[in-house]
């Protein structure tokens, strides 16, 4: 133990993998649906190792802490700038309003028990289970000018006060949303979000309809007495009962094999492969139409590719008129992502596209090349990082946030912490509308901010572990019931403004109010309560906009209590 323990001080990068191991494993385990979770797990692990007296320099977590915010910034990119630009105002002052209750409700709660800058910088972290603010709220108490045993007090009980007020941020936000919201502003959410897919257009037979599991491709041969006979494949194809889609793919005639032509006329005996319902395309070509096996005709490469919304002909459009655009010919929608959190949104009539979103289409690869052409491009998968461009964008940033402005001898910055979460920002955005450049893959982005946070807890955890115990032994049973109020206090009042002053339909609000704090697991729990998508509609705008202002406020309440 004694070797281990040496090997550790000697190499400390060793005890930085040692956390991330332990912690990732740990928290990915879970209790009844209940996980601490990567960040938490890692932090308490750090913790222990930094008892035994590893040393590990502060730039090591600065370094991974602005990977970490850029990644955050450029994955909420879009919608945190459709929310403000667009029709997501509403959901944009209401993530605002719960910012600030959430700034206050911690604030007093520091005021009132007597907690220092430090403390009351991990209770906010904790209680609002957002751990991107440690990094703000430590670069600001750097900032402060203390001395550096007074400083390194101050950042040693910031963790502390974290991990005992986290456990109940995480599960005491999930449950006052999906269980007690409800029944406190007295909705039954299970009707609510029926009604709110109705106004969707649930149920509603339109063209639009995208359930494309259930659509096949079959051959006929084209009856003599067919009332298409001598029309065009878009007359055929024009022709659609009401809800209900199919597409003419190719056709055999005289033996040759004859790929599809909107001008292209039917001829008696012709052999059409034909995607649709089965009974619907009976239906369509005439009762005489007779089903026959042809596996050449029938072998059409079809496949299953993720369409990157950049159009902004398609910004705010609902799938109902999207899908009489021509682009929309021999596709059939199987998914739409919305958000960092790839938020599942409902696949209904009058369900809107945005910029930045990801649909998931199947169908030929010539019609699905048409309609991306429409709607954005194909984002196929790819191993490759515009690095040059990221790395310069964080260049950018943090030179802006480094700027310190003085207002009567007062120093201002938003520190190259926040310069690179507004980098990530405007990058994403970017991204959106000239995806020509700034390719970040998904995996790319999940590394940056799930690797990079937790590098930086684990610094913050080693460095913290000496003082961590006596810390815990001042603060704890106080602190945990103080994290409690802080946690629920901002929740209730929020909940009430969602519905009596801003108020937002009772199918969405739970999801709004999930958002501005966010807490991805209160939304499964609503989503699952409610047994419908429908609250992630809610969620999306108001996550990108709270998950910044959240992160920012860990230096406000330095900035306050100070």
């Amino acid at each position: 133990m004694s070797w281990f323990i040496a090997t550790l001080k000697a190499y400390p990068e060793i005890a930085i993998f040692l956390a991330l191991g332990i912690g990732y494993w740990i928290g990915g385990k879970s209790f009844k649906g209940f996980s601490l979770g990567a960040v938490t797990s890692t932090l308490l692990a750090a913790i222990v190792i930094g008892t035994l007296g590893v040393s590990i320099s502060t730039n090591v977590k600065a370094v991974f802490f602005l990977m970490f915010l850029f990644a955050v910034g450029y994955s909420v990119g879009p919608q945190f700038v459709r929310g403000i630009a667009r029709d997501g105002m509403p959901q944009v002052i209401f993530a605002a309003v719960s910012c600030l209750l959430s700034l206050a409700s911690v604030t007093g709660t520091a005021m009132i028990a007597g907690y220092d800058l430090g403390s009351a910088a991990g209770l906010f972290a904790g209680s609002q289970t957002i751990s991107a603010s440690m990094g703000l709220a430590t670069d600001a108490i750097n900032r402060l000018g203390l001395p550096p045993d007074e400083t390194g007090k101050l950042l040693e009980g910031m963790p502390i006060a974290y991990a005992v007020t986290y456990i109940f941020g995480t599960v005491g936000s999930a449950l006052i949303l999906a269980q007690i919201g409800p029944k406190l502003l007295g909705i039954d959410l299970v009707a609510a979000c029926k009604d709110y897919e109705r106004e969707l257009g649930a149920g509603e037979a339109v063209e639009g309809s995208t359930d494309w599991h259930e659509f096949e491709l079959r051959a006929y041969v084209l009856a003599a007495d067919s009332p298409f006979i001598g029309k065009s494949v878009a007359d055929l194809e024009a022709h659609t009962a009401q809800g209900h889609r199919a597409f003419i793919e190719r056709i055999r005639r005289e033996g040759r094999i004859i790929e599809s032509d909107p001008v292209l006329r039917l001829a008696p005996g012709d052999i059409v492969a034909i995607g649709g319902k089965r009974n619907d395309l009976i239906e369509r070509l005439g009762p005489s139409s007779r089903e026959v096996e042809d596996a050449e005709l029938l072998d059409v490469k079809v496949e299953g590719v993720d369409i990157y919304i950049t159009n902004k002909e398609v910004d705010g459009r609902s799938l109902k008129d999207l899908a009489v655009w021509p682009g929309a010919r021999g596709v059939f929608l199987k998914h739409i992502k919305r958000g960092p959190t790839e938020t599942a949104i409902p696949i209904l009539p009058k369900t809107k596209l945005y910029r930045g979103d990801v649909i998931t289409v199947v169908g030929r690869s010539q019609d699905i090349n048409a309609s991306a052409r429409q709607l954005g491009y194909i984002d196929r998968p790819t191993k490759t990082t515009d690095v040059a461009s990221m790395s310069l964008a964080i260049v950018a940033g943090a030179m802006i946030g480094a700027s310190v402005l003085k207002i009567r001898g007062i120093p201002l910055t938003i520190s190259t912490a926040g310069g690179s979460l507004i980098a990530g920002l405007m990058f994403g955005w970017l991204r959106a509308v000239r995806p020509t450049f700034g390719r970040i893959p998904e995996p790319t982005v999940w590394f940056m901010s799930s690797v990079g946070l937790n590098v930086f807890i684990a610094v913050v955890g080693i460095s913290a572990g000496p003082g961590f115990v006596a810390g815990l032994q001042k603060l704890g049973a106080s602190l945990l019931l103080w994290g409690i109020f802080a946690t629920s206090m901002p929740l209730v009042v929020g909940m009430l403004l969602a519905k009596f002053v801003f108020r937002f339909h009772p199918a969405i609000l739970l999801g709004c109010c999930a958002g501005a704090r966010a807490t991805t697991a209160a939304l499964g729990m609503i989503c699952e309560a409610a047994g419908s998508q429908v609250p992630g509609l809610g969620y999306t705008v108001t996550y990108a906009v709270g998950n910044t202002l959240l992160t920012i406020s860990g230096m406000l309440v330095i900035m306050i209590l100070s």
